[in-house]
């Protein structure tokens, strides 16, 4: 039998059936029952979009629609996905493609449609920007493969459509004879041929290895393909004749069965030529037959039979059928020798092995489309676990990549596929963890909630402790609770819990969470409280956060609960300003009274301020506070007003009448004297959210009580000015200049000064 492209050219018409020998499975209802002839559908959708349009690689893009339909159809795929075909290329041309596309054919078509789409999008850039030294980088392979695993997880279909779509492109160049480009060739050859092995579809894998083969190495494929040929005719007058000997006498011993001629695979051959270092005659691919019997009984009687008429060949015989391969494969493999020593290789299956072995888990992407009946055996009722294996087949794909990338990142002491694992969720969805991740890392993987409420989890089935480490493929199901929260136990290292980053700052957020909520109803409390004592219970606490430069009254509720706000501020700026002092304010008093009192006030004629018995005031214009320079000012009913020396206010009324001026001075304060004076400090800043609640906490930290806070903000050319006004209870105003020079340092403060 001739290999399909065992020639210069040789390559499948893409109108003709591409598999010839291969069982066609048909689907037995549609996966969208209210959308008849959705094949023809699709096509006509896309046809005006892509009729005229053309791929990267040159070619138009609805006959290359066309073929992967027939691909598609000749492998097991539904109509559905057939008509995805047309509908994956014709989103490029929408402007709204999901929504036209579910709108028209529904959302499991777009959604096909889409994630597929986005999956050539990623392959296309990477090979963009591909160079010769990426092409080595095995960091790059790691990315692209994640990316393709995680797209195939969410849709299975997707890797049909992708694995049809590359084998028509390569079948393009081979039909117009133009080299393929090597990131396609090197990419199909590397990555989707392996994961055509991987799910048994072996037709697509052989077929994409020697395509890809003739294009990386054209000289070697040119050679093996000329060999092939030169006693093709002699080789094939032999193998037709022993092929009929074969069934003719099996049939006659009463074994049933159907033999044929199996195709050459040129890259399988130079592959045992080079791991076995042999000659091209010695390769028994260049002569093989695959009997197909009735059943596993007539298996064993065929090879039983194959033995006793033949010399078989020592150390190649292969029973995949009592021990299939990772992949469901099931065949005898044996190698005889006719009286001629003429080696002949033979393949011995069930026509259900065999046609498990053309489409291998094809069929398991149309469960939803084939009813009660399935395909190839694989019913609907089996659906999950058909999946399931399509997926544990989809982590080996990926493992059996990670082998030699991960040996190569060794050397450089990189992680790449070491430092990852892929598992499953009840509905078969892949999740994407950390080395070491646990149970409970999964469930907060999957939502936050769940995480939170995790109490405990089965690993395919069986109940485990929380802090079990998860294994690649395995399928995970976490046990919850209605309500609650996580345990301080999962933040401990020691205990293993908790492997990821992402995980463990869940949980921290969740008791933050709860600490700030307790700060919060704390300080709601006492503001409410206060809003009661002053009667102000109508004010919206919203109002009272605004005018105090908090964005909600969350934040303030923040900053009392926390202490670093004294409610006195609050309670300040909820009355009204008193009106400044005016000369009116200070009339000539009487001749004070000479008693021993005052006698004792004075000290050679000077006032001391903080005698109880004297009448004296610390004035409201100035505010003065020791050490500060200060006179007094004899007023009428209110004693001795003491004002500071370089208050504007006090030389305007002294220099009316300076006769009421008076000397005086501080008292000297005992030990433990806690008396403390109001001072104000102006402070102007550009405007920002956040100031007064930032220059509030500089007070807070140095321990000086707010009493009092104004504030008027202005838009201007620099964006907008705030000026604020503090009180601030002081015991020496010395103290405050420190604590200025640490406001002036906030962010936005361009000065702060005391008035």
């Amino acid at each position: 039998m001739k290999h399909a492209g065992a020639g210069p050219g040789a390559s499948p018409k893409p109108s003709l059936s591409p598999f010839p020998n291969a069982s066609i499975v048909t689907a037995t209802a549609d996966s969208l029952p209210d959308q008849p002839h959705a094949l023809a559908r699709a096509r006509a959708f896309a046809e005006p979009l892509i009729a005229s349009e053309t791929l990267d690689t040159g070619e138009n893009i609805l006959a290359h629609a066309d073929a992967v339909a027939a691909i598609l159809r000749a492998i097991g795929g539904s109509e559905a996905m057939q008509a995805a075909t047309y509908l994956v290329h014709a989103c490029a041309h929408l402007n709204k493609p999901q929504e036209v596309i579910a709108k028209a054919f529904g959302a499991n078509f777009a959604a096909l449609a889409m994630e597929t789409t986005k999956l050539v999008n990623v392959q296309k850039q990477a090979r963009t920007a591909e160079t010769r030294a990426q092409l080595e980088d095995p960091a790059a392979q790691t990315e692209n493969v994640r990316k393709m695993l995680l797209a195939f997880s969410r849709d299975l279909r997707v890797v049909m459509l992708r694995l049809a779509s590359r084998l028509q492109t390569l079948r393009h160049f081979a039909a117009i004879r133009q080299p393929c480009p090597m990131a396609v060739a090197r990419e199909s050859l590397n990555v989707f041929a392996p994961l055509a092995n991987r799910l048994g579809i072996w037709q697509v894998k052989w077929e994409m290895e020697d395509l890809a083969f003739r294009f990386l190495e054209p000289d070697t494929y040119k050679s093996i393909a000329r060999l092939l040929d030169e006693k093709r005719a002699e080789r094939e007058v032999f193998m037709e004749a022993l092929r009929a000997q074969l069934e003719r006498e099996l049939n006659q011993n009463g074994i049933a069965a159907l033999v044929q001629g199996r195709p050459k695979h040129i890259y399988s051959i130079v592959k045992k030529m080079r791991g076995k270092g042999l000659d091209f005659e010695q390769v028994f691919d260049i002569r093989a037959l695959r009997v197909i019997a009735a059943d596993v009984k007539g298996c064993y009687a065929a090879l039983g039979f194959v033995h006793s008429h033949f010399t078989p060949v020592e150390g190649e015989f292969d029973d995949y059928i009592a021990k299939p391969k990772s992949n469901g494969y099931q065949s005898l493999h044996t190698v005889v020798r006719d009286a001629q020593q003429r080696a002949v290789e033979i393949q011995i299956r069930t026509q259900a092995m065999h046609d498990h072995a053309e489409h291998g888990v094809a069929a398991h992407w149309a469960y939803k489309e084939a009813g009660a009946k399935g395909y190839s055996g694989v019913s609907a009722s089996s659906e999950y676990d058909a999946k399931i294996a399509v997926l544990r087949q989809l982590l080996a794909w990926e493992r059996d990549l990670s082998g030699p990338v991960a040996a190569k990142a060794r050397e450089g002491n990189q992680g790449l596929f070491e430092d990852r694992i892929y598992v499953l969720t009840p509905d078969a969805a892949v999740v994407e963890l950390p080395q070491g991740a646990t149970a409970l890392d999964f469930a907060y993987s999957v939502h936050t909630s769940l995480g939170h409420r995790c109490r405990g989890a089965r690993i395919d089935g069986a109940m485990v402790p929380l802090n079990t480490p998860l294994q690649n493929g395995q399928t995970v199901e976490v046990v919850t609770t209605k309500e609650g929260g996580p345990s301080r136990d999962w933040l401990n290292p020691e205990l293993g819990f908790l492997a990821s980053h992402r995980a463990r700052s869940k949980v921290r957020a969740w008791f933050n969470a709860q600490a700030m909520a307790q700060t919060v109803a704390r300080g709601r409390e006492a503001v409410e409280k206060l809003l009661q004592r002053e009667g102000k219970t109508a004010m919206k606490l919203e109002d009272v956060a605004t005018q105090l430069g908090f964005k909600s009254a969350e934040d303030l509720f923040e900053v009392v609960g926390k202490d670093e706000l004294s409610l006195r501020t609050i309670e300040n700026m909820l009355k009204p300003p008193e009106p400044a002092p005016t000369q009116d304010d200070y009339v000539l008093a009487k001749k004070p009274r000479h008693d021993k009192a005052a006698e004792r006030g004075r000290k050679g004629g000077v006032l001391v301020v903080g005698i109880d018995s004297l009448l004296t005031q610390l004035a409201k214009c100035c505010k003065p506070a020791p050490p500060d320079a200060i006179l007094g000012f004899v007023t009428k009913g209110k004693g001795v007003s003491i004002h500071r020396s370089d208050c504007s206010n006090f030389r305007n009324m002294a220099g009316g009448s300076p006769d009421r001026v008076i000397e005086v001075q501080w008292s000297q304060p005992k030990s433990s004297d806690g008396s403390v004076y109001p001072v104000d400090v102006a402070v102007e800043a550009a405007d920002r959210q956040g100031l007064l609640r930032d220059i509030s906490e500089v007070f807070a930290r140095e321990k000086m009580n707010v009493i009092g806070v104004q504030t008027t903000s202005v838009k201007d050319n620099r964006g907008g000015t705030a000026w604020m006004t503090f009180t601030v209870e002081v015991a020496d105003s010395g103290r405050l200049n420190q604590v200025l020079t640490i406001v002036a340092e906030v962010g936005g403060v361009r000065s702060a000064r005391r008035r």
